[in-house]
């Protein structure tokens, strides 16, 4: 059964758009003690990279300032201090290293950057464009230095030389969005209409490269419906929101504009100065490689574009989620508050700043702060989303319940009869997680109802039918309906491992072993560092007489740290295995539908046969294909490929995929393999 207890907030988030790292681990590792004292340059050093390998950055400047004591003109330990005092956000102080560095080869890119920074703190743009000269770069190098460049030269008064250094940019392919999006920005400020106009539009019409950086993407498409705005261009600025809309719903910076658009209120430049210019380049680019991994690589580049604009939003509110990504629930927490109290984003951040405090065990402060914000708030579903996620999580789900009711009765009262409208359709979250806080009560006669208006809400939902469809089965119910609800899950998301799980664990319930164990392997090759579906899949090899390798499973799950329940049962199975099937062990008959076949893969010819096949230009080519709304990996397989399971030779071909493969956006471009092949 999936979104057991310790997955409920990870889920919630996902379908809330929150982002939070439930991780016992945050609290602990946002307690820093006091560094101990060495007194050896080998301690010093070693204490220092210790420090750092955990993230805490703190004890690891106090270490390696030590270890300088020692030997000061070690350049790599002044390197490594320098960065250090960057991503921890004490700019200041790493100015001296940087000034002492910014010849060394290795790190000469990041120390004039940093100086080029403070140049434009302090408005000498002349100092600023000499110090962006690097004597090697890398193209991203190359991409940062020029747009800098660029904002320096308009901030010495050259119009001219600041569109030129643009205009002459050139690099890779994806350099298009980010080079339109600051063409754009540059010529605004230069007083440049129609060249702003031309390089934000084809910022926006570059909806392809938006799938690979949307956050940027975006942030264009807020700044060119701004641009028309102000120049009474309304029903255009609107439209180009609406794009925006169709592209990534529910972004509150653009809600804001919208409703500031509509009021015939005043709509300000996303930038105003040379300096948040450079600030809105630097986001830009931390923001499109924060894609999962390199989260300290990102840190940096949002630490220098927050040095350059403290009071910064969107900066904030990303460094808050690298601090989660890096289970350092107390640095995010600080960094929310820092958020400002006009920003569309603060009521986000409020409801961040809650659920971290959840994520520390501080379980009565976060109800209390999230309380709070749904009282202020009562029409914003998303507090209640928040404050029901975090009694769950404990499982109280009596408390989760009633947040739930509280928050249905509101809609309720709220309804307006149109049909097809999408403030209602949005609220289907609300009644899936009422409807889990009942299942979790064992009421099911009230949490059906839920799921059931869910999916009217919002059909075809995955979570709510993988949900909906194992409970059935688990209840030997609608067994026929349960299972074609779990694979249509399974076809829409075809890389979350979580709802692959429930395929094969509602085929071993139904005693299918053979098909438990062929979905079970790839829910584990989806989400290898899950104690319960290694645990299923032990007890589905047990199954098919794989007592070998179930036992392996078993103990692979054992020392992951499963929760006690599940803990328990896996030490009792690799004492004993399980025990002799009976008529309680299955839910039901078979269903009619069958499993969707998986194709055999093609027989391997000897080697000595495949010397004489035809040369390697001769075989079929990968294909580029362009995702249409509304498309899965799955979906997309099955299309241009004639089987759903080869979505993972689509995952092979497009490794960016990896961290979050159910993140396609329209637009965006894919390789594919051959449909033959």
């Amino acid at each position: 059964m999936q979104l057991r207890a310790g997955r409920w907030l990870v889920g919630l988030a996902a379908t809330t758009g929150l982002v939070l790292s439930m991780s016992g681990a945050a609290a602990i590792a946002s307690q820093k003690s006091a560094p101990v004292e060495v007194n050896s340059f080998s301690g010093a050093y070693l204490a220092a990279r210790i420090a750092e390998i955990d993230n805490n950055l703190e004890d690891a400047i106090v270490f390696y300032k030590r270890a300088l004591t020692f030997d000061p003109d070690n350049q790599p330990l002044q390197q490594s201090l320098m960065l250090a005092l960057v991503a921890e956000g004490r700019f200041a102080e790493s100015l001296p290293y940087a000034q002492k560095l910014k010849s060394v080869p290795d790190v000469e890119r990041l120390a004039r950057l940093a100086l080029a920074i403070d140049a434009f703190r302090k408005r000498d743009y002349r100092a600023a464009e000499n110090q962006l000269t690097f004597t090697e770069e890398s193209d991203l190098d190359g991409l940062i230095a020029k747009v800098m460049i660029a904002w320096a030269k308009l901030g010495e008064g050259d119009k001219a030389g600041a569109m030129a250094t643009l205009d002459d940019l050139s690099g890779p392919d994806w350099y298009g969005l980010f080079v339109s999006y600051a063409k754009g920005l540059v010529a605004e400020q230069a007083g440049r209409r129609e060249e702003a106009d031309a390089a934000y539009r084809s910022a926006v019409d570059g909806v392809a490269a938006g799938g690979a950086a949307p956050d940027t993407w975006l942030r264009a498409a807020e700044a060119y419906a701004g641009f028309l705005a102000r120049g009474g261009k309304k029903d255009a600025a609107l439209a180009v929101l609406d794009k925006a809309e169709e592209f990534a719903s529910g972004r509150l910076p653009l809600i804001d504009l919208r409703d500031r658009i509509m009021k015939g209120q005043a709509v300000t430049p996303i930038v105003a100065t040379p300096a948040q210019g450079a600030s809105e380049h630097l986001l830009a680019l931390a923001s499109a490689l924060n894609r999962g991994g390199g989260e300290a690589f990102v840190r940096l580049y949002l630490q220098f574009a927050l040095a350059l604009r403290p009071d910064s939003d969107q900066v904030l509110v990303q460094l808050a989620g690298v601090a989660e990504q890096q289970q350092d629930a107390a640095r995010a927490i600080e960094l929310y508050r820092s958020v400002p109290p006009k920003s569309p984003l603060r009521r986000i951040s409020q409801l961040q700043l809650g659920l971290n405090l959840a994520d520390m065990d501080r379980r009565d402060e976060a109800i209390r702060q999230l309380q709070a914000l749904v009282d202020e708030n009562p029409d914003d579903m998303r507090g209640y989303l928040a404050l029901g996620g975090v009694y769950a999580s404990k499982e109280d789900f009596a408390g989760a319940a009633k947040v739930f009711d509280r928050a249905v009765k509101r809609i309720e009262s709220k309804v307006i009869a149109i049909p097809n409208d999408p403030r209602a359709a949005a609220n289907w979250n609300i009644y899936y997680q009422r409807g889990i806080a009942y299942e979790r009560l064992k009421q099911w006669p009230k949490a059906e109802p839920n799921f059931r208006k869910a999916l009217e809400l919002f059909p075809n939902q995955p979570q709510v039918l993988n949900y909906l469809g194992y409970s059935w089965i688990d209840m030997n119910m609608n067994l026929e309906e349960g299972m074609d609800m779990i694979r249509k899950a399974v076809e829409l998301r075809p890389s979350d491992g979580y709802i692959v799980d429930s395929l094969g664990w509602a085929h071993y319930r139904l005693g299918e072993f053979e098909e438990a164990v062929r979905e079970l392997e790839r829910a584990v090759s989806l989400k290898p560092d899950d104690p319960v579906l290694n645990d299923h899949l032990g007890d589905a090899y047990w199954r098919v007489g794989r007592r070998l390798e179930a036992t392996f499973q078993w103990s692979h799950a054992r020392d992951m740290e499963p929760e006690p329940n599940v803990l328990a049962e896996v030490e009792k199975k690799l004492k004993e295995g399980l025990p002799p099937l009976d008529d309680k062990s299955v839910a039901g008959p078979t269903p009619a539908t069958p499993a969707p076949a998986v194709q055999p893969e093609p027989e391997q010819a000897p080697a000595e046969q495949r010397s004489e096949a035809a040369p390697d230009a001769a075989a079929p080519k990968p294909a580029v294909y362009r995702v249409a709304p509304g498309q899965s990996l799955w979906s997309i397989a099955v299309d241009k490929l004639g089987n759903g399971n080869r979505y993972i030779e689509i995952l092979d071909l497009n490794p960016h995929l990896l961290g979050d493969p159910g993140r396609l956006m329209p637009g965006q471009e894919l390789t594919l393999p051959p449909a033959g092949h």
